[in-house]
């Protein structure tokens, strides 16, 4: 086993005080995590806060940090000393022994060296310890470590990690699994939901109520995901008006305590910062029973800023919770959305910053679902898919905006852009980058779309779930719109919004998708008087 503990050391000294993992950290922990020697390395140097020890473990098959025995080296900054200790994990009691007789604790080791007591790791046992301050011997660094990871074989024969190689991330072995386990899913929509995740990692779900917006979600993160520790999927309150559902709260009563919330959030986050080699899903399920402004803005300010959310002030470190917390990029979090007198509207900034699919149940899907109603089992998807899991985040990571159809693109998006500017629903340019983007990954994800099924996808994520107003107001605008979706002299409004039975898949038509919407919210608007996307 080989790893460049020079840089790791460099990597921790290089991080201020109060700060958390920085780009260098994740770059190198990116870097020599894997599966060489048959043991699993993993690699902390603090989440929301840069750690007084950051540390190098090194694991086998089952174990983990938080239950278990393995080599670690433990860089304890303010002493200059790194210590490779035969680890004792501190959260649960190991299930295994360390059986050596003549090794010290650290706790021991720094009483007799005048070096006070460790802040943690005390009752871990020191194998070799070096002074930093001095050069460190390359050589002699790794021979130390192979001969623990010798003594620990021995410890544990069990303990090889089994072999995992990465499977490319396709759409159509999600809907495969899907398929076996009785859920109906729709290729366009696996894919467009898919390809959203992959461009921006906050999706909303809206539509009817019961057409299986929490199903795909939940059948998806399953299939991805190794562990359920991956995702939470959390059911909003009400009576949610700030975000301690979320994020929890600092204890006034105990300064030692912070209060961590039931849903699990704050943990979730916590472990996907210090798990950057998985996805994770934080699933919010009716996302709009409450105001979304109120108990999420934090999420939304940091999703562009790329700042971390402060929890509390104090320096001392409270109940094991960071001073602040950073939303990682293998974070994703999905949206569940219903619109009815118990809900309420987003606002331009929650859809502007997220994808927004729409759900709608055409008559002959239904005619499909009723002469092929089967049970669904979703735990038969469970792990399916987790060795295409690194692929799905590499792919995350691609934020290329080079298309060979780009300047069709660009044409349909400036049309667009003029006419959604007289309802004050223009996009910006972040919008503009992220619909790039999201048809580069549509491109990737299926290349038998077509630059229009691609344009008339961006357009329904992007740009229509912005507008609403009154009928004086959006009526000649939707008009305009729809005019844009068609390529003849059909007349719009005659011959298409007028028409109940208008045929959306002609030839003629260039964006279905977006057309049939811009159509809805016509109607909705003259017999209402007003219309929005998520009630047309």
């Amino acid at each position: 086993m080989k790893i460049d503990i020079q840089q790791f050391i460099e990597v921790a000294k290089s991080q201020v005080k109060g700060q958390g993992t920085t780009d260098l950290a994740n770059a190198f922990i990116r870097a020599n995590r894997g599966t060489e020697n048959e043991l699993q390395v993993e690699i902390s140097f603090g989440v929301g806060r840069a750690s007084a020890i950051p540390w190098v473990a090194f694991l086998g098959f089952n174990q983990t940090v938080t239950n278990g025995i393995y080599p670690v080296y433990l860089y304890y900054k303010e002493k200059d000393l790194l210590i490779l200790a035969y680890g004792l994990s501190e959260t649960n009691e190991a299930k295994k022994k360390w059986n050596i007789t003549n090794a010290p604790t650290i706790k021991e080791y720094f009483s007799t060296n005048n070096l006070g007591r460790p802040d943690r790791y005390g009752s871990s046992y020191v194998f070799k310890a070096y002074d930093t301050t001095k050069t460190l011997n390359e050589s002699e660094i790794n021979s130390d470590l192979n001969k623990l990871i010798e003594v620990y074989k021995a410890h544990n024969p069990e303990s090889k990690l089994k072999p995992q190689t990465m499977e490319a991330f396709e759409v159509s072995a999600f809907l495969d699994a899907a398929t076996k386990a009785g859920y109906y899913l729709e290729q366009k929509l696996a894919t467009r939901f898919t390809a959203s995740l992959l461009t921006k990692p906050f999706v909303i779900l809206t539509g009817l109520a019961g057409s299986g917006k929490t199903k795909l979600a939940q059948s998806f993160v399953q299939w991805i995901c190794q562990d359920k520790k991956q995702y939470r999927i959390i059911p909003v309150g009400a009576d949610w008006t700030n975000r301690e559902p979320l994020l929890g709260y600092p204890n006034a009563l105990k300064p030692e305590e912070y209060v961590t919330p039931d849903s699990g959030t704050l943990k979730l986050i916590i472990d996907a910062c210090n798990h950057p080699e998985l996805p994770y899903f934080l699933i919010l399920d009716e996302m709009n029973l409450s105001h979304v402004e109120r108990y999420f803005a934090d999420f939304l300010s940091v999703m562009e800023s790329k700042e971390e959310i402060p929890l509390y002030t104090s320096e001392t470190l409270k109940s094991n919770v960071p001073t602040s917390l950073k939303i990682p990029s293998n974070l994703f979090i999905i949206g569940t959305v219903n619109i009815d007198e118990t809900t309420n509207m987003f606002s331009p900034k929650v859809l502007d910053r997220a994808n927004t699919i729409e759900f709608r149940v055409t008559q002959d899907e239904m005619k499909s679902f009723l002469a092929n109603i089967k049970s669904i089992d979703l735990n038969s998807l469970k792990g399916k898919g987790a060795g295409s899991a690194q692929h799905f985040l590499e792919m995350a990571n691609n934020k290329s905006l080079t298309l060979p159809d780009g300047n069709t693109i660009n044409e349909a998006l400036i049309q667009f852009f003029g006419e959604l500017k007289r309802t004050g629903a223009e996009f910006g340019y972040r919008s503009a980058t992220e619909i790039l983007q999201l048809i580069n990954h549509l491109s990737l994800l299926d290349s038998d779309l077509t630059t229009n099924q691609k344009i008339d996808i961006a357009i329904m994520q992007k740009l229509l779930p912005k507008l609403h107003g009154s009928r004086r107001k959006l009526c000649p605008i939707l008009e305009k719109l729809g005019g844009f979706c068609i390529s003849s002299d059909i007349k719009v409004i005659k011959d298409v919004f007028e028409k109940p039975d208008f045929n959306f898949e002609i030839n003629e038509v260039l964006y279905p998708i977006a057309l049939e919407k811009i159509t809805r919210m016509y109607r909705s608007a003259i017999d209402n008087g007003f219309a929005s996307f998520a009630e047309a």
